[in-house]
């Protein structure tokens, strides 16, 4: 309905402007007005990467050439005082809505969701994204890559898909709506049908693919309609874990690195100093004693260590030479000039859930499980590859955050929050090169956005009344390198880390818990945590603590922080791994559900969308038709290379494999071929109890009992975090089993039936919600 107090969009249908008569020759008539967005409003691309550091990139010092990002600040402006929110949805949230996350319910990431309103992780239809608004307002709408704002239990062929990117306000989305996947076998959608574009092709790459589809669509918007602007929004995984990189970008950082995270850090700094994107008095803050230095990390793994940077400067180059290849297509198409170009280099800080040593396998690390460092050194040529989903060590974090304090999860400090940010618009900022201190949040891009376009805020959308946008606009910067932060106050807050900015000062408190320990909370109010003070227009880097100089202003900033906390419904406080009450955790539309019956035509279903096995007994079985001849493929499965269950025939013999992080494989094989006709295939799995334990594995076929294996443990929290799916009658994405890729069943399935046998007791509930969390903040 209109709103009379403000801007209501949709607008109502305009009036005819000319008169009707019986016959034509008797009208006036009116030429009809195709919608358009306003008059010189230019197009707007939006790129955000993934896990970058403030300080990877050249352009901030790093040890990356970007020529795209160097190009964006070249013709226009970087901005080395912007923050995220320290975690990926919660920054994606309030970058498309112009809200603070807590205030558009994504207080943590979605895996991660409860019942508290700040944090069930379902936007608001109060908060309208900006791409929503304009396309209301004659923009055309793209988005290419990662989503990471649609509920879980929305995830699923069922939908609903109104918070699924096209519910978002995009005409196309082409990409993944999870918080990572692989680069070369991806969870992939357009729109939000499943496709697979990688199959027989062994040169396929995510980046690539997202990049080439991003140009078709802006040359095509543009040859329908040269007078419409498009907003593109570019979110490549990149560079998330896992670290994928093509083979002929593989060694291009070869041996860059061999002097370690200490000189690394060091040279970024004074590169920093050099360029002058932090000032002449920053301190370089020093390394937290839990971090090893590398004199005293094993000499033996240092060869992993080494790579592991390689790879994942290799992925960061990667994805900058494909941000170029958008920036080569607008000017081809003339449209440079008239495109405000945003760069954001990360949706929070560097990434340290890699832990001391790296990892080969993500979802060892989601689900807490360590891996041995030797084995890593075994498979160091599997790094960057598909044959391995890796991560890098924690002291790699720490340096390209330079020169800020901690990471990735830590909102309290810079280097969680603190991104680098290029921003170019040719036809109107011509201070190019010019280098902007005022401090921002990523709130306030989208009413930059909105200014840029000349479109006000609308107070009405859809017929529902908007919440106020929170952020302010960051044009006034444009053209006054000396303005007055128009920022004046931003609280941030994740998982217990917490700080609030206000006039220049920012009090920190860092809740205790580093990113890379995956189990166990800590108190809020407790002994580890310390409140800390900085005046960041003499300390940029937060280096110098004024907490006991200034007990008075520190004590007037926690009040702020709460007054800031209680008006963006940040409460109630959570960290990590702190357990909540069975009516606080988040919906399930299976809860109740111990027994359900799949058919072919159950591909692709999220890990969210079937029954979950984990931490318990029970029972599937296949009802199967077997042709004349035989047959073979997968049955049902669940997961990828890297962790999951299979049940296939393997020349017609029945066979169940189980895939624990791609380190320990147990297979059951049947005692024979099944005849043509009609068979029951059964799997008893009897579980011992507990988190992850182990169990034993019964294979039966009609009946009789033809083989058994044993378990020591099993996957505890997640099979994959990355895109992996349910499958009924093929293996999707990578082969969970020492199978080919799809492996298609060649008997008829008339069902596939999966049995619950027993409930999975309260502790060990607690202890999968503590580890979901833990395990989907690597997801980010």
């Amino acid at each position: 309905m209109d709103d009379p107090t403000g801007i209501a969009i949709p607008r109502p249908t305009p009036l005819y402007a000319g008169s009707i008569g019986r016959l034509t020759d008797d009208c006036e008539p009116a030429r009809m007005v195709l919608d358009g967005a306003p008059e010189g409003a230019p197009n707007v691309v939006i790129v955000l990467l993934d896990d970058v550091g403030f300080g990877s990139f050249s352009t901030f010092g790093g040890p990356v050439p970007a020529p795209a990002l160097e190009r964006v600040a070249t013709d226009g402006l970087r901005f080395n005082q912007f923050h995220t929110t320290a975690i990926c949805a919660p920054t994606r949230a309030s970058l498309l809505t112009g809200r603070n996350h807590h205030t558009v319910h994504m207080g943590r990431i979605t895996e991660a969701a409860n019942s508290f309103p700040a944090y069930d992780t379902v936007i608001p239809r109060e908060a309208a994204t900006i791409a929503e608004v304009l396309r209301q307002n004659g923009y055309a709408t793209g988005m290419f890559g990662k989503g990471h704002l649609t509920p879980q239990w929305e995830m699923g062929p069922a939908g609903p898909f109104d918070r699924w990117p096209t519910g978002l306000g995009f005409d196309r989305f082409y990409g993944f709506p999870g918080a990572e996947t692989s680069q070369f076998e991806p969870d992939l959608y357009d729109q939000t049908t499943p496709i697979a574009p990688y199959l027989g092709r062994g040169d396929y790459h995510l980046t690539e693919d997202i990049a080439d589809r991003a140009i078709d669509w802006m040359q095509r918007v543009k040859a329908h309609r040269p007078d419409r602007p498009f907003l593109c929004y570019f979110a490549p995984g990149a560079v998330h874990t896992p670290l994928h990189v093509p083979d002929a970008w593989l060694d291009r950082f070869k041996g860059f690195f061999d002097e370690g995270w200490d000189d690394l850090r060091q040279y970024i700094f004074e590169r920093q100093l050099d360029l002058g994107v932090i000032p002449s008095d920053t301190v370089n803050t020093p390394r937290p004693d839990v971090i090893p230095s590398w004199d005293e990390y094993p000499d033996r793994f240092k060869p992993v260590a080494r790579r592991l940077m390689e790879v994942f400067a290799a992925f960061l180059a990667h994805t900058d030479a494909q941000v170029a290849r958008l920036i080569e297509a607008i000017e081809a198409m003339g449209e440079w000039d008239d495109t405000l170009f945003v760069y954001i280099t990360g949706d929070n800080g560097a990434s340290a859930e890699g832990r001391i040593h790296g990892t080969w396998s993500l979802p060892a690390l989601q689900n807490g499980a360590e891996e041995d460092p030797e084995f890593l050194l075994e498979h160091i040529d599997d790094l960057g590859t598909a044959r391995s989903e890796c991560h890098y060590n924690v002291g790699w974090a720490w340096a390209l955050d330079a020169p800020f304090q901690w990471m990735k999860q830590v909102a309290s400090h810079f280097g969680g929050t603190r991104n680098g940010l290029a921003i170019s618009w040719p036809r109107r900022i011509t201070d190019g090169g010019g280098l902007r201190t005022q401090f921002h949040h990523v709130i306030d891009l989208a009413p930059t956005i909105l200014e840029a376009a000349g479109i006000e805020a609308p107070t009405s959308v859809n017929g529902i009344r908007q919440m106020p946008i929170e952020g302010t606009s960051m044009g006034y910067t444009f053209g006054d390198p000396e303005a007055a932060s128009a920022r004046r106050t931003q609280y941030f807050e994740m998982m217990g880390n917490r700080g609030i900015y206000h006039d220049g000062f920012m009090a920190s408190c860092f809740h205790g818990r580093v990113p890379w320990v995956r189990f166990g909370s800590a108190p809020f109010d407790g002994p580890q945590e310390q409140w800390e003070l900085y005046d960041i227009r003499e300390d940029f880097s937060q280096g110098r603590d004024l907490a006991a100089d200034r007990p008075e202003l520190l004590a007037e900033m926690q009040d702020l922080f709460d007054s800031e906390c209680l008006r963006n419904g940040v409460y109630p406080l959570r960290d990590a791994a702190m357990n909540i009450s069975p009516e606080a955790r988040a919906p399930s539309p299976l809860s109740g559900l111990t027994r359900m019956t799949y058919t072919t035509a159950h591909v692709r279903m999220p890990e969210r969308s079937v029954l979950n096995l984990k931490n318990r007994s029970y029972l599937i079985w296949a009802d199967l038709e077997v042709p004349e001849g035989g047959a073979e493929g997968v049955v049902v499965c669940q997961g990828g290379s890297f962790n999951g269950w299979s049940i296939y025939l393997d020349d017609g013999v029945p066979t169940w494999h189980y895939n624990l992080y791609g380190h320990e494989r147990t297979t059951v094989v049947g005692d024979s071929v099944l005849d043509p006709g009609r068979h029951e295939v059964r799997l008893l799995f009897d579980h011992d109890g507990g988190f992850g334990a182990g169990g034993t594995a019964t294979l039966a076929v009609d009946g009789v009992v033809v083989g058994s294996g044993r378990l020591e443990r099993t996957v505890p929290v997640v099979f994959s975090g990355g895109g992996e799916t349910f499958d009924v009658g093929v293996d999707t994405g990578s082969p969970v089993g020492p199978y080919p890729h799809g492996f298609e069943c060649t008997a008829t399935i008339h069902g596939v039936t999966i049995e619950l046998l027993d409930e999975v007791d309260e502790a060990t509930r607690a202890a999968v919600a503590a580890g979901m969390l833990h395990a989907e903040a690597v997801n980010q």
